[in-house]
């Protein structure tokens, strides 16, 4: 193989939009990823069993995954699970789809509200980017949006379905905010992907293409105009010479150590898989690890607490039908004066759960009993459901944190990772604050009772931070063109970068910014070259 300009280590939301940016301006570039590719045929949804796959090889809780491509998690000391999922397309072969774009506001935290810390860019820099972003993966929803004045051009919204419109009236009724949600879910046909069939269980990967995925979007794009694409490698870490980053080490899925060397690295394997390279990249020199003069590397996690409000009613709606995590959601309480919480929260409708999930659920409240009651237990539950989701912005803190773990590790003898985690008291109030609103529109809807919980421990997909961009590389591992600032010709695109968390789900501002860190990079390796 001849020399490399790139090599990208994680081919998910956004190692493969950094991919596709680089290549198409014809830089010759490998993007390597620990997971298999995927088979749409072979999801889980495309055979009877697919509620049993989902709590066993499509699991997105990693601890109880544990799969061959997985290095071990231990989030013990977590009030929230991490999620993830190593294949090509990452995660977002089994997100939900929700494509919200953080608000302006988010990034001026610090400046506009005493709490947190600035981005090193604004809204207005990365508006561009969203606008790429949401045509490479096709975004439906409904203009007009208070919220978002900017977004002018969508496909149809995903139908709300009767549970839906339920919750609409709810909302309506109390005066406040809704919206059809935005969902990187195609409602019409595009190219080789279908439009969606309402089927149901999105999270556990899309058979027909509707949703987007980085697989079926700029990976299947980059590769067209040239990229190399290597999957079941596993990067142990990268490798530097004289300051320089100048390739990566790893074993391939048969356990054979391999090394690839180029130009520049760039790590896009999410906030706790590019930490962990970082700080298995220890050398003599830097015994802490790449990226961590500052001691930052790992340190200001992220999650988005989740708080979940279930109503049941005495009438069946069509939850069961439709993208899980796409119906509507509310900013009503982005902000609320007064409260005895800063910040906010993001209120989210969920779809129903399938009929083993929900039979699960109600037996694990002992509300399913056996014999000739377990049907009519069942169905006072099944699609009687409406869920409210309360996603609470969370804020950057030093002692939470990702560190390698080196009673564990994974097949090829790489440490895993612990995961140090502990609720703000601030989101604390946050999330009682929303489950009460949430109740409240819950009893607005008609429901017959409603139940309130949270932290909810198995949603932690939102994973921010550990690698936190700045303007002073004394407290950021990267500056704002994404270079690490004690490693040349290394880099960091993904969701480690951020410096705060906003309230709304992170997919869309993950690539946009993963875009935009593209852009920048091209510019300053193109800028050494003349």
């Amino acid at each position: 193989m001849s020399r490399l300009d790139f090599i990208i280590v994680g081919a998910g939301a956004s190692g493969a939009a950094v991919a596709w940016s680089l290549v198409s301006r014809g830089y010759k570039v490998l993007c390597l990823d620990r997971g298999p590719r995927m088979d749409p045929s072979h999801y889980p949804s495309t055979g009877h069993d697919w509620e049993i796959r989902k709590r066993t090889e499509f699991n997105p809780v990693t601890a109880e995954r544990q799969n061959r491509f997985d290095y071990p998690i231990d989030d013990s000391r977590s009030p929230i699970a991490v999620c993830n999922f190593n294949a090509v397309g990452g995660s977002t072969i089994l997100y939900s789809g929700h494509f919200p774009r953080f608000l302006e506001a988010d990034f001026a935290l610090n400046s506009r509200e005493g709490v947190g810390a600035d981005w090193p860019f604004g809204y207005g820099e990365l508006a561009p980017y969203f606008t790429l972003n949401e045509r490479m993966m096709g975004l439906s929803g409904l203009a007009g949006d208070p919220y978002y004045p900017q977004i002018e051009k969508t496909l149809p919204p995903v139908p709300l379905g009767s549970g839906g419109e339920r919750l609409a009236k709810a909302f309506n009724a109390k005066g406040w905010h809704w919206w059809p949600s935005f969902s990187a879910i195609l409602t019409r046909p595009r190219g080789e992907r279908g439009a969606c069939l309402n089927l149901g269980p999105c999270n556990t990967g899309c058979p027909q293409g509707a949703k987007a995925s980085a697989d079926n979007t700029y990976l299947k794009e980059a590769l067209r105009l040239g990229l190399m694409l290597v999957p079941e490698f596993a990067v142990s870490r990268v490798l530097v010479r004289d300051g320089k980053a100048y390739g990566v080490e790893g074993f391939d899925d048969a356990g054979e150590g391999r090394v690839f060397e180029a130009d520049h690295v760039i790590l896009t394997s999410s906030a706790i898989g590019t930490a962990r390279i970082l700080l298995n990249s220890r050398t003599d020199e830097r015994p802490q690890g790449l990226g961590n003069t500052s001691g930052q590397v790992g340190r200001n996690l992220m999650i988005h607490p989740l708080g979940y409000v279930e109503g049941i009613f005495d009438q069946r709606f069509d939850t069961d039908s439709g993208p899980q995590g796409c119906m509507l959601y509310s900013l009503q309480f982005h902000r609320t004066p007064g409260a005895d919480h800063r910040l906010g929260y993001m209120m989210q409708a969920l779809r129903g759960t399938g009929p083993v999930e929900t039979a699960l659920s109600a037996l694990a409240r002992r509300k399913l009993r056996f014999g000739t009651q377990v049907y009519d237990d069942f169905d006072a539950f099944y699609a009687k459901q409406l869920v409210i989701a309360i996603v609470c912005e969370d804020l950057p803190r030093t002692e939470n944190r990702v560190e390698l773990d080196e009673t564990r590790h994974d097949r090829f003898g790489d440490p895993g990772v612990k995961i140090h985690y502990v609720l703000h008291d601030n989101t604390k109030k946050m999330m009682i604050h929303g489950m009460s609103r949430a109740r409240e529109l819950m009893a607005a809807a008609g429901a017959i009772r409603s139940s309130a919980y949270g932290p909810v421990r198995n949603t932690g997909w939102h994973l921010l931070g550990t690698a936190r961009m700045g303007d002073d590389s004394r407290n950021s591992v990267v500056d704002a063109q994404g270079r690490v600032y004690d490693t040349a010709n290394l880099y960091v695109a993904d969701s480690s970068v951020f410096v705060t968390a906003s309230c709304v789900n992170p997919a869309n501002t993950i690539q946009a910014v993963a875009l935009m860190l593209a852009d920048r990079i091209d510019k300053h390796v193109r800028s050494t070259r003349s």
